[in-house]
């Protein structure tokens, strides 16, 4: 009897490899049906692993970068982090979350992680470092977060865009993490970095 492989998965190093937009080796045919100020949607024949075909419905994002702010040291006891308490339409409400955006073009995931950081909370950081580049809804979009921490922080003045509806608040790690075991940060870019950050990055 032939052994089955184990099939390769993908990794975060892949993924910060792949600019965005890079066709998969599984894609026969696409076809595109609709480009928004955001996003595009494609229409794509592929081909599964056991040879079988389908079509799928694909949303293309640019790709977007997002940061962790410490306030305080992250080595010291409970430290500070910086959230924004930020208004989603698509959520139906505020939901907490980290500094975040997609990537210009040509921009590398640092650069956007910096300026979004500066421009939602006026801040600029000695020190950006990355984490983990997550995907989001891989079932049927091809965007990827590139998670950072940022820590060293001068304040300054935010310059956020007219349909950014948001508040900088500042709250201890462990009150963060609270309110993530607790439900009330259900937003998965946020959740994961500042769960990462905790587990890899404190003292």
């Amino acid at each position: 009897m032939t052994k089955k492989k184990t099939p390769t998965v993908v990794t975060s190093a892949e993924l910060e490899s792949k600019p965005p937009g890079t066709t998969s080796d599984a894609q026969v045919a696409s076809e595109r049906i609709h480009t928004g100020k955001i996003i595009k949607l494609d229409k794509d024949r592929i081909r599964y692993p056991d040879g079988t075909e389908a079509e799928v419905d694909i949303v293309r994002h640019p790709g977007a970068s997002a940061v962790v702010p410490f306030v305080s040291d992250p080595e010291g006891e409970d430290p500070q982090v910086l959230l924004l308490r930020q208004y989603r339409y698509a959520a139906g409400g505020y939901l907490y979350e980290i500094p975040a955006g997609r990537l210009d073009p040509g921009e590398s995931p640092a650069e956007c992680a910096a300026r979004e950081l500066k421009e939602e909370t006026g801040c600029t950081a000695k020190k950006i470092e990355p984490l983990i580049t997550m995907v989001t809804t891989p079932g049927f979009t091809d965007e990827r977060i590139h998670l950072f921490l940022a820590t060293d922080l001068t304040h300054g003045q935010a310059a956020r865009e007219a349909d950014e509806f948001a508040d900088v608040i500042v709250m201890r790690l462990s009150e963060a993490l609270e309110l993530i075991q607790q439900g009330e940060i259900p937003d998965g870019k946020t959740a994961l970095g500042l769960l990462y950050a905790a587990g890899f990055k404190t003292g």
